[in-house]
């Protein structure tokens, strides 16, 4: 069973082949067997049978939904009622949510059983789940290499089969970076689509919380439960939310898939852009069109991000001051000392260095000159991708511009780690859905990932374009030798 995709877990709960009781016992049981990946920081087995035993129930109701049953992990940036959250960090550590953020409710009504909160870089700022305070997490394709962050426990989890689906979240590619790294689809909703109540926020105008599985008809089965409107969340859209299965299997005879002339250049592994250019050659054979098309200011997404970033990073953040909840420094003079020895003590390095970058960006005098102008060039790179759009329909190209590299060889170079996500950053900032899924493998056996950017909430698209692909080829179906 653990080979099976969501969807085939679905029909085999429905079918009665299986209970979910069984089903969460063994993915439980492979937690705990693989604990050395360190893809989970809380587990809580009697929680996840107690849900089991109700989903259970509730199908032998007829009440049962497509998720009913089915276990999926969560990321531990989602507040869970009565589960510990930490999001990664040691200043929440001791904190355990008093309410569940929209997507866990989601799950929830859905019948869906909660496996366990994954490991994830601090705050969710790193690319590859070297910061969390819980130890690194390891890449199942190979475990001496990271496996992308920030959202690398939950990709480590579904790569390794601990979890049949989870959820992630995406600052600046931190779904589709880590599926990339270790041969998962992965899907980056347009900005608005899914609740960020209940998330805990990093960078709140980009932040988006998404799907991550094996299969394109997965990541729709859970986007179906995800998204739609939460008036608790002042930057949910309003809009219809369709039921992303049944545009799966439309025809992308004619397609036309713009490819950016500025994502082939400098600063991409030959081997990754040779698997690349072999996916679009298998979409040629489906039917679709391939264009050239330029997003010229791409090369300032590195840097508007790191501006803007951790400027919304260093408003957000100073909400942990050891008052009301999480780690409190137990030495201190007085209030003020007691605020510096907390954040000291509590905040990582990378958390700490993003702190300051964004606190100088706002301060007076700087504000002009950095933030202002960052936002400037944000609207330069939506525009670029309005006006590529005028010619495709999709965009495509690498996800990641190499393979998952070794733990700890970019930990001493913060600038060639946050290369890592320059295909993918400039779709949060222009707020666009984007996905990755997997399209082969490097001569070291490492996964390679397929970047699919779409419309705004086009995401049925983008997940009938990736569908129609997996029908053609096997990617998607290999798994880490060791874990099978």
């Amino acid at each position: 069973m653990i080979n099976k995709t969501v969807a085939e877990l679905s029909a085999a709960l429905r079918s009665k082949q299986v209970s979910s009781t069984e089903l969460t016992r063994a993915f439980l049981d492979r937690i705990n067997k693989y604990k050395t990946l360190n893809a989970f920081i809380t587990v809580d087995p009697e929680r996840s049978l107690a849900q089991a035993r109700a989903a259970d129930a509730r199908r032998a109701q007829g009440r049962g939904a497509p998720l009913t049953g089915v276990p999926v992990a969560q990321k531990d940036i989602f507040c869970a009622d009565g589960w510990r959250t930490t999001c990664g960090s040691k200043i929440l550590s001791n904190f355990v949510a008093p309410y569940s953020a929209t997507t866990i409710e989601k799950f929830d009504a859905a019948g869906a059983v909660l496996l366990g909160k994954t490991n994830m870089d601090e705050f969710a700022m790193g690319s590859s789940n070297e910061t969390s305070y819980y130890g690194v997490v390891r890449n199942p394709w190979d475990t001496s290499a990271v496996p992308g962050g920030s959202s690398g426990g939950s990709a480590a989890a579904v790569a390794a089969r601990l979890a049949p689906a989870a959820t992630g979240t995406d600052t600046g590619g931190s779904i589709r970076q880590p599926a990339a790294l270790t041969n998962l689809t992965g899907l980056k909703p347009s900005y608005g689509r899914v609740s960020r109540y209940g998330m805990v926020a990093f960078a709140s105008s980009l932040d988006q919380g998404g799907p991550m599985a094996r299969t394109a008809e997965d990541v729709a089965l859970l986007l179906n439960v995800m998204a739609g409107f939460d008036p608790r969340d002042s930057t949910a859209v309003d809009a219809p939310v369709p039921d992303y299965t049944k545009t799966l299997d439309h025809d992308i005879n004619g397609l036309r898939i713009g490819l950016p002339r500025e994502y082939f250049g400098k600063g991409l592994n030959a081997e990754v852009a040779k698997v690349v250019e072999a996916a679009i050659a298998e979409y040629k054979k489906l039917g679709a069109q391939v264009v050239e098309v330029s997003l010229p200011n791409s090369n300032l997404a590195i840097p508007c991000y790191y501006v803007l970033a951790p400027a919304e990073a260093s408003s957000n953040l100073s909400r942990f001051d050891g008052v009301r909840y999480g780690y409190r420094a137990k030495d201190y003079g007085d209030l003020i000392d007691m605020y510096c020895r907390t954040r000291a003590e509590g905040f990582g390095a990378e958390v700490k260095r993003r702190i300051m970058i964004g606190t100088y960006a706002l301060s007076a005098g700087y504000y002009d000159a950095y933030y202002l102008k960052a936002q400037k060039l944000r609207r330069l790179i939506a525009d670029d991708f309005k006006r590529a759009f005028e010619a495709c329909d999709v965009i495509m190209g690498p996800t990641s511009p190499t393979t998952a590299f070794k733990l700890g060889a970019k930990s001493d170079d913060p600038v060639a780690m946050y290369l890592s996500d320059i295909y993918t950053i400039s779709v949060n900032l222009a707020g666009l859905p984007g996905m990755s899924i997997p399209a082969g493998f490097d001569s070291a056996g490492l996964p390679v990932g397929l970047h699919l950017i779409g419309k705004y909430f086009d995401e049925a698209r983008l997940l009938n374009v990736a569908h129609k692909y997996q029908q053609a080829t096997d990617w998607h179906r290999r798994m880490p030798k060791g874990f099978e």
